[in-house]
């Protein structure tokens, strides 16, 4: 069984700035809620600050958890309302079929593999320095930085992940303005345009940074929020996306997909 979590946080508490502030560290608190072992859970998580008065924390996990933990260190403990809903997954799950639309968000690590970074760090030179003829090393992982790529990448593997990104129903741009290139191809070469006439946006960007214990190798990624509508294509691929999460990075609150019902629409 699988099970949505929904956690309130109140940003004003020292627990909560820590958690706020770091994702290792939010990462090690939501562990601590699950019973089982890390090895037999496939924890996703994801942190909304819209309101930064009042961030949500959602965490997808196998089986049943106790946010007590949270809610005492980082929370509301004593206040009116719900801290902690625990709700589950299985009836949302019974919904997936092909060409069904949901409204979505997800936060994820747009990146690119490549043996040619623009500024490779002291330890990624060393590593591309081991090349030779007979043996190339794996390409590096790195971030995109720019809302074009992030999108570009977002776009060209939805299929994979079993839905695409409906046409934008809003009006028709202005006269003079060309619209954007409507199926981005993956691993095509620019110019792809920023802003693609579909039903999608990004509503934050963000750059990450921070190490293990306070000591150790800096630990640096890139993360897009996205946002909009899409469309089942393949149930199967779908749930599995749903499941396991999206892009790299999980461990740090990307990759949980959530999906809502689309709001009506006035015709």
């Amino acid at each position: 069984m699988t099970y949505l979590s929904r956690i309130r946080i109140n940003p004003l508490r020292a627990q909560s700035r820590t958690l706020l502030a770091n994702p290792r560290a939010m990462h090690g608190a939501i562990t601590g809620g699950i019973t089982g072992t890390p090895e037999d859970e496939r924890i996703l998580w994801r942190l909304d600050a819209d309101n930064p008065h009042r961030p949500h924390l959602y965490v997808l996990t196998r089986s049943k958890p106790d946010w007590t933990h949270l809610v005492e260190g980082a929370g509301w403990p004593d206040a009116d309302g719900h801290h902690a809903a625990v709700r589950d997954y299985t009836p949302l799950l019974q919904q997936i079929a092909t060409g069904r639309e949901f409204a979505f968000r997800l936060t994820a690590s747009p990146t690119q593999n490549t043996h040619a970074p623009n500024k490779p760090t002291p330890a990624q030179t060393a590593r591309l320095a081991t090349e030779t003829p007979d043996k190339r090393p794996r390409g590096l992982r790195m971030g995109h930085r720019t809302a074009a790529a992030q999108l570009h990448w977002f776009l060209t593997r939805t299929e994979k992940w079993g839905f695409t990104i409906p046409d934008s129903r809003t009006d028709q741009p202005a006269p003079g303005l060309v619209p954007s290139t409507p199926h981005p191809v993956a691993d095509k070469t620019p110019p792809w345009e920023p802003n693609p006439a579909r039903d999608l946006r990004i509503t934050e960007r963000r750059r990450h940074s921070f190490t293990k214990g306070g000591k150790g190798p800096r630990i640096t990624f890139h993360t897009a929020s996205f946002e909009g509508c899409l469309r089942v294509t393949n149930p199967a691929a779908f749930t599995n996306s749903l499941l396991g999460g999206i892009g790299p990075s999980k461990a740090y609150g990307c990759g949980l997909l959530t999906l809502a019902p689309l709001p009506e629409r006035k015709g």
